[in-house]
């Protein structure tokens, strides 16, 4: 039986490429293409793929917070985290969001073919030198004081992710269906969670924290 494999990534190069790949494995079928977090969430409902391939860097909603909402809605659905991102703090970000596995987009195709092969068996799928990097971030982590994004909830993500990619309370309300008066008593919980009282403040502890990203 093929892996069913939904791709995520909002380039449509991009996803056009990792679609010619993937159509060469016998054992593999692309089942759709989403070009953001949001779509991905709906796709992933639809079409119950086993496997979804996610870029990171996406606008709206990044591949981690879509990565951890499809894992509390779809629990069986393997999840690939694919980014031009191999900085640890990302990889860990994307494996604490329940992603089996993470293919930088800089490597070979077999390594993806590899990855899949991988993740749709039940097992995690790390190269080398990323696995390296991860254990010695984890092992900083254990160590170091936990980060306070954890207090967020996954729209209390969402809105911080908007307002640090500059966009206004009218435009996230309407991106998110929900009331201008709503968007601002989220971004008021935001800043009292986190301790902050400025959107420059919380633009620059999104990107730390790797919620939102400059380049995808």
């Amino acid at each position: 039986m093929s892996t069913t494999v939904l791709l995520v990534d909002d380039h449509r190069m991009m996803r056009e490429g990792l679609r010619m790949i993937l159509d060469q494995a016998p054992d593999i079928q692309v089942v759709g293409e989403a070009e953001n977090g949001r779509d991905a969430l709906t796709m992933v409902a639809q079409l119950r793929p086993k496997v979804v391939v996610m870029d990171i860097a996406m606008p709206g909603l990044n591949g981690i917070e879509a990565t951890r909402q499809i894992r509390a809605q779809s629990p069986g659905t393997r999840l690939i985290g694919l980014s031009t991102y191999s900085d640890k703090q990302y990889v860990l970000g994307m494996l604490e969001a329940g992603a089996c596995g993470y293919v930088p987009k800089s490597a070979a195709a077999d390594e993806l073919l590899r990855a899949i092969q991988a993740v749709s068996r039940g097992d995690i799928y790390l190269g080398p030198e990323l696995a390296k990097s991860v254990i010695e971030r984890y092992v900083q982590r254990l160590n170091a004081p936990s980060s306070t994004t954890a207090t967020l909830g996954p729209r209390e993500r969402e809105i911080l992710q908007l307002i640090a990619e500059g966009h206004t309370s009218r435009e996230i309300g309407e991106q998110l269906g929900i009331s201008v008066k709503t968007v601002e008593v989220h971004r008021q919980n935001i800043m009292n969670k986190l301790g902050m009282h400025s959107i420059a403040e919380l633009t620059k502890y999104a990107i730390r924290e790797g919620l939102t990203y400059l380049e995808g």
